[in-house]
């Protein structure tokens, strides 16, 4: 028997959904809930590495994924120059084995209703909607009441709930992420044939700007600034200020500044950065993904490392008989170091930039490709 038979999710983002099939599908009893009302996705598009594919794979969504988005090999590098320059091709490591793309970008709306789905058909309830109101655990079990009034009783709660997690909350962890120096503008759009991969542009008003296709016929594109406080623009303010910084960029770009018309398409959100201290569990309730550790996007590893939380939790419990210290155990060295390699790692190329040093990024970038190619 595995070491739960009744689970509670909360949370139907990657991590959650993950877990959840995972469990489901080996015949535990995985209630999945999530606070909004129906399946959806902050941000306008993702970038998923290899490693997050081969668990993508694992999980039985790699076709539906590669069906939805668009998967590509390399990495171009260019000049902020009045003909945006193509300096450099760069091949993109396959950190998910050779048998799978380096990199598929696709949109998160997408993504959210291909793991859900997946989640649902394994087995998994899922219940929209609702949230944790109050969780009480004793040695055998975890009791909860749901803010829709209903409560339960289960061998295991899973916080999966993101960067604001309120389950993590609940159980007295308070760390909390922190603000890292930038912004980004994210808008979501067609996709010119010119953009076949990730184009990344230095240097002009914007520390970067960027773009990756997620389909044959959409993209994502993005700006990175200093952090600011944006609240106040409305989506007309959004779209103008997002067009204005861009207007420093060309190639690509200009095709792409050109579709920039719908103020509800662009988003602005600040990069934060989160490691809850080793372990992520208090008693049977459990953190992982963004609940646990969150980077800002300058590797593109949230999702990958969200994914890997969910491999490893759900071999752990379906190998074990006991939830007891020593599967926590196993859990913290396999994953406790792995996100917070990533983590500090996607921090530090932001906080190169915020200070105008060049450092040693291709040792960087090395070090974590060797790290997130070998299995977590």
């Amino acid at each position: 028997m595995p070491a739960v038979s009744h689970v509670l999710v909360a949370g139907a983002g990657l991590a959650g959904t993950a877990t959840a099939t995972g469990l489901a599908a080996a015949g535990v009893t995985v209630d999945l809930i999530d606070v909004k009302p129906e399946i959806t996705a902050i941000g306008s598009g993702i970038t998923m590495q290899g490693n997050g594919l081969r668990e993508l794979r694992r999980l039985g969504v790699l076709d539906a994924v590669l069906a939805a988005g668009y998967p590509f090999d390399s990495l171009g590098l260019r000049a902020p120059d009045s003909a945006g320059t193509l300096l450099a091709e760069i091949p993109d490591a396959r950190t998910g084995g050779d048998d799978l793309p380096a990199t598929v970008g696709l949109p998160r709306p997408a993504l959210a209703r291909i793991m859900a789905d997946r989640a649902v058909a394994a087995g998994a309830k899922l219940r929209l909607g609702t949230s944790l109101s109050s969780l009480s655990q004793d040695g055998g079990g975890v009791d909860v009441t749901f803010r829709d009034g209903s409560a339960g009783r289960y061998d295991l709660v899973i916080g999966a709930d993101g960067i604001r997690s309120a389950t993590r909350r609940m159980i007295g962890v308070t760390d909390e992420p922190r603000p890292t120096g930038m912004g980004i503008f994210r808008a979501f759009g067609p996709r010119p044939a010119s953009v076949t991969r990730t184009d990344l542009y230095y240097g002009g008003p914007a520390y970067i700007a960027g773009y990756c296709p997620t389909g044959e016929n959409s993209l994502y594109a993005y700006v990175v600034e200093d952090a600011q406080d944006r609240s106040a623009l409305a989506p007309a303010g959004r779209l103008a200020a997002m067009r204005d910084l861009s207007e420093a960029y060309h190639g690509p770009w200009d095709e792409i500044r050109a579709t920039l018309t719908d103020p509800d398409t662009v988003s602005y959100t600040l990069f934060e950065a989160l490691v809850v201290p080793a372990p992520w569990n208090r008693g049977r309730v459990v953190l992982i993904g963004d609940a646990a550790h969150a980077c800002p996007p300058t590797l593109a590893q949230g999702g990958s490392q969200a994914l890997e939380d969910a491999a490893v939790l759900t071999e752990l419990l379906l190998s074990a008989t006991t939830l007891d210290d020593v599967l926590w155990a196993a859990f913290t060295a396999r994953r406790f170091e792995r996100a917070k390699t990533v983590v500090e790692a996607s921090c530090q190329l932001g906080q190169w930039q915020l200070d105008h040093e060049q450092g040693d990024l291709p040792g960087l970038m090395a070090t974590i490709t060797a790290l997130v190619s070998q299995p977590a």
